[in-house]
């Protein structure tokens, strides 16, 4: 059996000049280094690491973030074929059909959102041959296996119907009916090595312990679509620098369907038996108690990713073209009132900002969204008390659990929330002034500014950007 492979007390992970990814990223507090390294060699990362971020491809600017994706749908194809072989007769392969039928769907949906860009990506040569198929991909076979032809079939329509835009289609048996060139699949994803790193060094040679296999392969896609978004954030830091807002916000709506995509994963773990789970998480070590923690945060690629998109707080002056006051005024917050309300919005240097601000706390909010169901799936897998979900009755916000401070935490761009609602109580209180008498107007003026605590110098502010209403003259009683 896969004993104690995730365990601090495993054997160490083979010998890596660089491992994957650094380990710079901060460790929430209590966190055991030594299980990293241990979650690290059971799922082969090192080595996975190493398919993820070859450079065979020069010329192609969006490799880095393609191919880990293409890798991570091909371990799903991976997973359908182990999920359906299952001989266990209380597995549920109806359900695991579906669940896997509509994760790979939403991985074609978002490969094929990248595939829009054409940055140089490696077409086959179609001259000899009207269209070209996949050797070496799982899913051309699983679309002449019976018990996966169904689901299959399903896929290859779903990457006919999403590539329509594309250049170019990925070459897995699609219709093509539009007769596209197909990418160069298996030299980009390398399907063969990548299906070697299929079981975790040491594990079990019992070909029915289904469980482990499971959770090793759900893991290893969750991997894959995280080194994908960690170079995405590294784009859209270079599409800010530039001052491409439109592109970048682009990207960072990306990002927020990834987050989204990275919750379907984990919600895989609720398919797993209880019984055969809970016998391997024992052999695993995998414990949320003191001393260790939850097992989404042995990821440091994870971490990493989850450090970088708080990070995008700090870009939120930059798009707004003023600089942060080192006294705590309202200076962004003013901006970007104005920039919110503006007549000129979408034209000149604004295009594309609003869309960027608001994509910015998009994935504010799948980031918490994500932290927030792993939770309650790891309560509904292992049972509350994993989730240490008492603690947050009695404890302080620093005595918390890791998972619970994630998603808990205050917003990440407090800047663009107060923007918001002082815009909001303004517009709330004009409505009032509009349709009162003159007498009156100043105190609900006053009221209004007060009772949501906003200082009169900022709602001031938000008040000079829009021009003062004129009380209607019709005297009518139901105009007022």
């Amino acid at each position: 059996m896969a004993a104690s492979e995730i365990s601090a007390r495993s054997s160490p992970a083979p010998s890596n000049p660089k491992p994957f990814p650094s380990k710079s990223a901060a460790a929430p507090r209590g966190h055991d280094a030594s299980a990293i390294v241990a979650y690290e060699h059971y799922l082969r990362l090192p080595e996975l690491a190493k398919l993820w971020s070859s450079k065979d491809f020069p010329q192609w600017a969006d490799e880095s973030i393609l191919k880990p994706a293409l890798q991570g749908l091909e371990i799903t194809f991976r997973f359908i074929s182990l999920a359906l072989s299952d001989p266990r007769p209380y597995a549920n392969h109806r359900e695991w059909k579906r669940r896997l039928e509509s994760l790979a769907a939403r991985q074609v949906e978002l490969i094929a959102t990248l595939c829009e860009e054409d940055g140089g990506a490696p077409i086959a040569d179609l001259s000899s041959v009207v269209s070209r198929t996949s050797e070496k991909s799982l899913l051309p076979r699983l679309a002449t296996w019976e018990k996966s032809e169904d689901v299959a079939s399903k896929i290859l329509f779903q990457i006919e119907s999403q590539m329509q835009r594309c250049r170019f289609t990925l070459g897995l048996g699609e219709p093509n009916l539009a007769g596209k060139p197909t990418i160069e699949y298996d030299l980009v994803v390398r399907p063969s090595d990548l299906h070697a790193l299929k079981r975790s060094p040491g594990g079990s040679k019992d070909a029915k312990d289904h469980e482990d296999q499971a959770l090793c392969t759900i893991q290893q896609i969750l991997e894959s679509w995280l080194f994908a978004a960690r170079e995405l954030l590294a784009r859209i830091e270079q599409r800010m620098d530039a001052k491409d807002w439109v592109q970048a916000g682009s990207d960072c709506w990306l990002l927020e369907r990834v987050w989204k995509l990275l919750s379907e994963v984990e919600d895989l773990h609720l398919l797993m038996d209880p019984d055969d789970f809970l016998r391997l998480k024992s052999q695993l070590g995998i414990k949320a108690t003191s001393g260790s923690e939850a097992l989404c945060l042995r990821s440091t690629a994870l971490l990493q990713v989850t450090s970088s998109c708080k990070d995008l707080k700090r870009t939120v002056p930059w798009i707004l073209g003023v600089e942060a006051d080192p006294n705590g005024g309202p200076r962004v917050q003013d901006a970007a009132m104005r920039l919110f309300h503006s007549r000129r919005r979408g034209e000149g240097d604004n295009l594309g900002k609003i869309n960027l601000l608001q994509a910015l706390q998009a994935v504010e909010a799948a980031l918490k969204r994500f932290f927030f169901a792993y939770r309650q799936v790891v309560a509904a897998v292992m049972g509350s008390l994993e989730t240490s979900g008492n603690r947050a009755v009695y404890a302080p916000s620093e005595a918390l659990d890791s998972l619970s401070q994630m998603f808990l935490e205050p917003p990440y761009f407090p800047s663009l929330d107060a923007a918001k609602t002082f815009l909001g109580d303004f517009w709330q209180n004009d409505l009032s002034r509009s349709g009162g008498s003159s007498s009156n107007t100043k105190r609900k003026e006053k009221r209004g500014c007060f009772a949501a605590k906003i200082p009169i110098s900022v709602y001031n502010t938000v008040r000079n950007i829009l021009p003062t209403p004129k009380t209607p003259k019709n005297k009518d009683p139901k105009f007022r």
